[in-house]
């Protein structure tokens, strides 16, 4: 094994068995009240997927999931519903009766986002386990054809990039699932989002240093109240990653095309504002 390919394992190898610092708060995974029905939306979009877009209470701050700022890049009338959960992999979303109860919200004409692949490839908590060229694309490919039966337009989203680098390059770290997504996306003719490869092309344009501030990365210094001891999460994005990653998902629906596409008005790939919340700049 080569010198850099043996940094890279470690990295990688780091990356998935990660924990919080000493005296950090396990992340909040409790339910977050969702926000009323939205009267007479001019469009709806529903959200599958893990706890990098879930919604979180304020107690979790500054961890958020990107599908709770994807509003700001849409028309004020499309109505935003993040049935995304902490934990879940596509086993265990349909195991619990998540998928399901999404089944049984959607209506004709709603956009689904579905994004899974990070708990998936969890081997220590194996409930979660899926295999990428097995079990991930058949309940990928169910998905797909659930939303399509109900009168929904289905879109596949590549799990978010985590912040690994080797010397000056990103790392890819989901591989065959990443792969996997792209496939069910070709072989149902689903449009994709290619929200791993769009990440990591935002961290690669900003560097190491420049992009760990996306992510739940800490030192004790930072003053961040959540995490005093400091925090090496390398998976989950803070208030700044999920404002981008939103705004990158919002450019590709935009571009692909779809419905939807009429009320998409990405906001800036570039820095932000930090609100200290879900709230959209100038609303």
């Amino acid at each position: 094994m080569s010198l850099l390919a043996l940094v890279a394992a470690v990295a990688l190898g780091q990356a998935a068995s990660q924990t919080a610092a000493p005296g950090a708060p396990k992340p909040d995974l409790t339910d977050v009240p969702p926000p009323p029905a939205m009267a007479a939306p001019l469009a709806r979009i529903l959200i599958a997927s893990d706890s990098t877009a879930a919604n979180y209470g304020a107690s979790a701050y500054p961890q958020m999931g990107w599908g709770m700022v994807l509003k700001c890049s849409l028309d004020t009338r499309v109505e935003v519903v993040n049935l995304a959960r902490g934990g879940r992999s596509t086993k265990t979303f349909i195991e619990e009766g998540l998928w399901d109860g999404l089944l049984a919200k959607l209506q004709p004409g709603d956009t689904v986002l579905i994004q899974f692949g990070h708990n998936d490839a969890d081997r220590v908590k194996i409930v979660r386990f899926t295999d990428p060229e097995g079990a991930y694309t058949d309940n990928l490919t169910r998905f797909v054809a659930d939303v399509r039966a109900k009168g929904g337009q289905p879109v596949l989203l590549t799990p978010i990039a985590k912040h690994v680098f080797v010397g000056d390059q990103v790392q890819e770290t989901h591989g065959p699932y990443a792969q996997a997504v792209r496939a069910v996306a070709k072989a149902t003719g689903a449009p994709l989002i290619d929200l791993d490869a769009d990440m990591m092309g935002a961290q690669q344009a900003r560097g190491e240093a420049g992009s760990r501030g996306f992510y739940l990365i800490y030192t004790p210094q930072d003053g961040v109240a959540r995490y005093p001891n400091g925090n090496t999460d390398t998976t989950h994005i803070n208030e700044g990653g999920a404002r981008l990653a939103a705004s990158l998902v919002a450019a590709r629906l935009a571009f692909l095309k779809l419905p939807v596409s009429a009320y998409v008005h990405p906001a800036s790939t570039g820095n932000q504002p930090i609100l200290g919340g879900p709230r959209c700049p100038g609303r």
